[in-house]
């Protein structure tokens, strides 16, 4: 009976996920991987080259999988910072892939300058037909909404991801989320005249 490569592709994907979100590029394994997805290891070299290029395949499933969950809406800037806040919840995992990149790759790699310019000349269109506030630039206003939806995971108690989602009760992710989606109203809301 013929393998499923396509299948062998996905577990391997998923256990690096899972490995890369728990140690990072240079703590992760290789053997690990290829044992939580119950495949031989010379696989993931055949399939992705090295652990490098593994890790860059996990990064960009994650983000195009992130940017699917949670569409891009330049006209609810504050829905979508309270969309990104629940996707965090749901998967704190994501959040310590992006800390682990960002620690040990921090330049962008080409899929996010490109979805984050993208979004930036979203938000610089409705900047100039008024929908939404013009005291920044465009890239500034949209890093201040998505750290505005991320900033409850970096200084939680000193907690991690994790203990965010799985130990934080109900209502008090409901206060942090509403605290996120009026920080991203005050910050793109346009001025009236004469506030």
């Amino acid at each position: 009976m013929p393998r499923d490569s396509s299948a062998t592709k996905a577990r391997l994907l998923d256990a690096a996920f899972t490995e890369f979100a728990a140690y990072g590029i240079a703590g992760a394994r290789v053997d690990r991987i290829a044992e939580a997805a119950g495949a031989n290891k010379r696989l993931i070299y055949v399939y992705f080259g090295n652990k490098e290029q593994l890790f860059d395949e996990v990064l960009q499933r994650a983000l195009t999988a992130g940017a699917e969950s949670v569409p891009f809406d330049v006209e609810d800037l504050p829905g979508y910072a309270g969309a990104i806040f629940d996707h965090l919840v749901a998967r704190p995992d994501l959040m310590r892939l992006r800390l682990w990149k960002l620690l040990e790759r921090p330049s962008a790699t080409g899929l996010e300058k490109d979805a984050f310019r993208g979004k930036a000349a979203e938000v610089a269109e409705a900047q100039q037909r008024g929908e939404l506030a013009q005291e920044m630039e465009p890239a500034d206003l949209l890093t201040m909404v998505l750290a505005a939806a991320q900033a409850w995971f970096w200084a939680a108690d000193g907690a991690g991801p994790e203990e965010v989602s799985q130990s934080w009760p109900q209502e008090r992710l409901a206060l942090h989320r509403s605290a996120v989606v009026e920080a991203a109203r005050r910050m793109s809301e346009p001025k009236t005249a004469g506030a």
